[in-house]
């Protein structure tokens, strides 16, 4: 029987373990259950990603700050925010393959044992539903049986609405302002899947946008429209971008709108990012809870109020992961299938490599000192002298870097060098002293194949 031919999220996948983005954890243990951790090249697209979120959300903007709470905050924090008694999810178990599902996720759950049939479907009895917290426990103390319980925080958010005061009064701050937060969150989820999708340890990126009730309508729209358009200017395919209006049943207790930024995966379309209208829920239960005042008094209107939220939320994984997606494309050449991340100059890992023609007559010492050149001026750089130049660039290519420097015998006589753009494959030569601006002006231009 012939082996099926691999699906994009296979080729993604190896793609990201052969090149250095992601490796299963702990794998020389057999690994642990949809676990991951970052290589090389996933390091510098997380932070990366994180740079260009933190650069639109907070560092381009006057009306935005930044923090960074704990993980592990007082445990009333959660039992106030409603956590401990209803962040969960109703579960099933077969009791034929004692798989556990998501109960209102069946129809995209598939058998361990029969990938082609749901849960239920492989003759096996489901378990009526019951409701699974996603909280991860842990204790706080020398010994477990004495120690206090804690939680592993699953969302950055609470930690931002417990500092509203503080940061109110030390950032001298008043609505509409945001507090923006970036950091790891801890879910522990019943199914998750399809690589770093979903996961029980993820990195957020979070925005709690205050603002004065009567504007909580223009500012939701603003900052869907905002969130949307930040993934077009990073080069996502807007035809595989839409935006998703949560229905009155599907909202949350404490929100009055929520739209997702939806993207058409290879498994279907999913969840990007959302953005949500979270009304002055969580202000006034902690005010409520630790007889804190969390209202805001308005010198001009001499009013004091509690502010309404407008909450964008996203997983920086989860983006990283998109990139990836939309970036990957196969060319058919002449003589072979080339294949190319078409990344974002901006968020991709290595911004140029210095390639050395031979190894030899003095051009691996002028590649490493032209490298030196670009790093000075804040370019992430790889340094390759192995291989053919032809392999050499196929390597770069599988790795998005978006622009590579060759140097040869009319660089130490000439002083220039070949610049060589990914997306085009088009070379041009170019003086060494002119190296830096032609990069930088071919980033300020940069668009994505076909846009």
């Amino acid at each position: 029987m012939a082996k099926p031919e691999p699906t994009l999220m296979d080729k993604i996948v190896s793609l990201c373990k052969r090149r250095g983005f992601v490796f299963p954890a702990s794998e020389i243990y057999g690994g642990i259950g949809n676990t991951y951790d970052y290589g090389p090249l996933g390091v510098e697209l997380i932070r990366r990603v994180k740079e260009a979120w933190w650069g639109a959300t907070v560092t381009e903007r006057e009306d935005v700050v930044g923090l960074d709470s704990a993980i592990i905050q007082n445990p009333q924090t959660w039992i106030t925010s409603g956590h401990v008694g209803g962040f969960t999810d109703p579960m099933v178990d077969c009791k034929k393959c004692k798989g556990r599902f998501r109960a209102d996720k069946l129809e995209d759950a598939r058998c361990p044992e029969k990938p082609s049939k749901r849960p239920g479907e492989c003759d096996g009895e489901l378990t009526e539903p019951r409701e699974f917290n996603l909280m991860f426990k842990t204790t706080i103390g020398p010994v477990e049986e004495t120690g206090s319980t804690a939680y592993l925080r699953p969302e950055t958010a609470q930690g931002i609405f417990l500092n509203f005061k503080n940061v109110l009064e030390s950032a001298r701050a008043k609505p509409p302002f945001g507090i923006a937060q970036i950091g790891k969150s801890f879910r522990n989820e019943i199914t998750p899947g399809n690589f770093v999708f979903r996961t029980r340890e993820f990195e957020q990126a979070e925005m709690e946008f205050f603002v004065p009730p009567a504007e909580e309508q223009q500012w939701f729209d603003f900052w869907v429209k905002e969130r949307f358009d930040w993934y077009v200017r990073h080069g996502i395919d807007p035809a595989k971008l839409r935006l998703r209006v949560h229905e009155d049943k599907e909202l949350a207790h404490y929100s009055t709108a929520t739209s997702d930024i939806e993207y058409e995966y290879p498994f279907g379309w999913g969840e990007l990012e959302g953005i949500a209208c979270r009304t002055d829920f969580d202000l006034k239960r902690h005010s409520e809870a630790s007889g804190t005042d969390l209202l805001f008094f308005d010198p001009q209107t001499k009013e004091h109020y509690t502010p309404f939220v407008i909450e964008p939320a996203g997983g920086i994984n989860r983006m990283a992961l998109t990139f990836l997606i939309d970036a990957y494309e196969e060319q058919q050449l002449e003589k072979d299938t080339r294949v190319v991340l078409h990344l974002h100059p901006s968020i991709a890992p290595i911004t140029v490599a210095v390639l050395p023609l031979v190894k030899k007559e003095g051009m691996p010492e002028k590649a490493r000192e032209i490298g030196a050149m670009l790093r000075r001026a804040r370019y992430s750089t790889s340094y390759d002298e192995k291989a053919a130049i032809g392999r050499r660039y196929r390597r770069q290519d599988e790795a998005g870097t978006p622009f590579c420097v060759t140097i040869d015998g009319e660089t130490l006589t000439e002083n220039t060098v070949t610049l060589r753009h990914r997306d085009s494959m088009e070379q041009e030569r170019v003086p060494v002293a002119e190296l830096r601006g032609r990069i930088d002006a071919a980033i300020e231009a940069w668009k994505r194949p076909g846009a």
